[in-house]
């Protein structure tokens, strides 16, 4: 099963490493399954998110890129 929250990061990014902790004390909290994807490990998840790390999907849809809300992924992932 694919989780339901996917960040597309990197490493050397401190908003990567800001919305991991994020993302990964919220969805623990809420029992909901995450992932971690290094866009630089993908030369196509490269070029189509490159400057824009961190992005975070939920359910396959983009939900945010940059910086996490996390009453706004809260809502989304309570919805």
């Amino acid at each position: 099963m694919d989780p339901r929250v996917v960040v597309f990061v990197r490493d050397g990014c401190h908003l990567c490493d800001e919305a991991k902790v994020l993302v990964a004390e919220l969805c623990a909290e809420l029992g909901v399954s995450f992932a971690f994807t290094d866009v630089d490990a993908d030369p196509e998840l490269r070029a189509r998110h490159n400057d824009h790390v961190p992005v975070t999907f939920v359910d396959g849809v983009h939900h945010a890129r940059w910086f996490v809300d996390t009453v706004a992924l809260r809502a989304a992932l309570t919805a």
